[in-house]
C-alpha cells in the first residue's frame, strides 16, 4: 500500500492513514519508519491509525539538520492532524514516537485525548545516558566510511556492553552502518541524540488524559526505570510489562499487540 503524502516547511512528509474509527496517531522509533510501527500495532481494532514518517525517516525529507528534533516532529504530526481536520486523537509511538507523543500532551492538550508511551528513551532530560550510542554511530559515521565506522564501532566498550546486555539494541545500531545514505543519517540521528525533548518533569506530571505506558527488560536504549518513572509521574497512567524483543521476538508482538488492543477498546 503506497503511503499518502504532506507538504510542510518545503518538505515531502510520508504518512500512513488506514482502518476507521477513532484517530489514533502512532508514529516509529528514531531510525524506524511506518513498517516498524505496522509489526505491533493490532489489526482488529475499529480504529483510523496514522503513522507520519518524520523527517529524515522512511522516505520522508530531510530538511535543515538544526530542525531535526522531537519538537519539530511533534509540530509535523499536530500539522497533519490539522490537514486532516482531526480534532481530538490518542497519541503515542515507540521510543523516540513515545517522546513524540509525550511532547504532544503536554503542549497540544486540544488535541490529545489519550497517550500511549511504549519503550519510553525520554522522559525530560536532554541527551540521557541511554541515547549516547545512537549519538556515538552519528559521530562516527560522520567522519569514516561506513565500514570503517563500524569497524571503530565494535571496538567500543558500549558495544560491548550491549552485546551482553541488549543485543536488540546492537542488532538496531548495527543496522545503521548499512544504510544507503550515511552522512543524512549521520545528522538525523546526531542531532535528535542532541536535541531536549522540549518537555519538564512537571509538565508531565500535569497529564490527565488516560495514558498507557509499555516497557521491557533487556533493553539499554529503553530502560524499564524510563517505563517506570514515566508512569509513577503521570498519575492517570497504568504500566505494563511485556516481554522483550531480545528474548522472543514472537511474544513481544504479540504481547505488544494484545495490550495495545486492550487499551484502545477501554479509551475508544
Amino acid at each position: 500500500m503506497t503511503l499518502q503524502r504532506f507538504a510542510r516547511d518545503g518538505l515531502v512528509l510520508n504518512y500512513r492513514d488506514i482502518g476507521t474509527g477513532p484517530a489514533v496517531f502512532f508514529q516509529h522509533g528514531l531510525g524506524g519508519d511506518e513498517k516498524q510501527v505496522a509489526e505491533v500495532f493490532p489489526d482488529d481494532v475499529p480504529v483510523r491509525r496514522l503513522t507520519l514518517e518524520c523527517r529524515g525517516h522512511g522516505a520522508s525529507g530531510l530538511g535543515p539538520k538544526e530542525r531535526l528534533s522531537i519538537v519539530t516532529f511533534a509540530e509535523d504530526l499536530a500539522a497533519l492532524a490539522l490537514a486532516l481536520g482531526i480534532e481530538r486523537a490518542i497519541v503515542g509511538g515507540i521510543s523516540m514516537g513515545a517522546a513524540v507523543g509525550l511532547r504532544l500532551a503536554v503542549h497540544r492538550r486540544d488535541l490529545v485525548r489519550g497517550l500511549i508511551l511504549a519503550r519510553p528513551a525520554w522522559v525530560a532530560e536532554t541527551a540521557p545516558s541511554n541515547i549516547a550510542p545512537y549519538a556515538l554511530v552519528a559521530d562516527l559515521l560522520s567522519r569514516f566510511p561506513p565500514a570503517e565506522a563500524r569497524l571503530r564501532f565494535e571496538a567500543t566498550a558500549i558495544a560491548a556492553s550491549l552485546a551482553q546486555d541488549a543485543p536488540d539494541n546492537l542488532a538496531s545500531l548495527r543496522s545503521f552502518f548499512d544504510r544507503p545514505e550515511p552522512l543524512p543519517l549521520a545528522d538525523l540521528l546526531g542531532a535528535v541524540a542532541a536535541a531536549p525533548p522540549g518537555v519538564t518533569a512537571a509538565e508531565i506530571a500535569a497529564i490527565r488524559v488516560p495514558t498507557l505506558v509499555i516497557g521491557h527488560g533487556v533493553d539499554l536504549a529503553h530502560p524499564m526505570e524510563v517505563a517506570v518513572r514515566l508512569a509513577r509521574l503521570i498519575p492517570t497512567a497504568r504500566l505494563v510489562e511485556i516481554t522483550p524483543k531480545a528474548i522472543d521476538r514472537g511474544r513481544y508482538v504479540a504481547d505488544f499487540r494484545k495490550t495495545l488492543l486492550s487499551f484502545l477498546r477501554e479509551v475508544g
